[in-house]
């Protein structure tokens, strides 16, 4: 069965939101394009790691004799998006991810795969093969600039978490914290 591909070769905005309450918040990666629109759930670390590998990405890009990709040290200020998730709709939970460049068109390029449970077979029965999901993917691609305005909003959602204890540096909750530090 062939996969469905959200595609989106240079998308109107990509970011990272949430949904929730310190503690129990849902991540999204947002996608948009006209009216085409993609929202798919992932971790907190996937999205802190995923904005790790973008600056560093960019960065080495950076270093290149010329900077030949006019990469952007910084966001720029027409770039900023502050603006909150529009209709979320969850078209799946993210299980692996791949991040490249495509010098081609100076681009980052984020790949995006559900997570997929494989149960044991305990019957000894081939899978089953009559399964109606199409298997489906996410694929952005997104500007130099665009990606730096990216990491710098997915850095700010993640810190915008519960604060950590100074002590243990495990999140407090709003409504108490059993410390973990050991006494002194």
């Amino acid at each position: 069965m062939p996969t469905l591909v959200h595609e989106f070769a240079w998308p109107d905005r990509v970011v990272i939101g949430t949904i929730g309450i310190p503690g129990a918040r849902t991540f999204y990666l947002q996608v948009r394009a006209g009216t085409q629109l993609v929202s798919i759930a992932l971790e907190k670390q996937q999205s802190a790691l995923l904005a790790d590998k973008i600056d560093d990405i960019l960065d080495q890009l950076i270093a290149l004799e010329g900077n030949p990709f006019s990469v952007p040290t910084g966001t720029p200020i027409e770039l900023v998006d502050n603006d909150p998730l529009e209709d979320v709709q969850e078209q799946f939970r993210t299980g692996a991810m791949s991040l490249g460049w495509d010098p081609t068109t100076a681009q980052v390029v984020i790949e995006a795969y559900p997570l997929t449970e494989v149960e044991a077979d305990t019957d000894d029965d081939p899978l089953d093969q009559d399964n109606d999901e199409v298997p489906e993917m996410l694929l952005v691609r997104m500007p130099v600039g665009t990606a730096r305005a990216f990491t710098k909003r997915t850095r700010e959602v993640v810190g915008a978490g519960r604060p950590l204890c100074p002590l243990c540096g495990y999140p407090m909750d709003a409504d108490g914290h059993v410390c973990a530090a050991p006494e002194v």
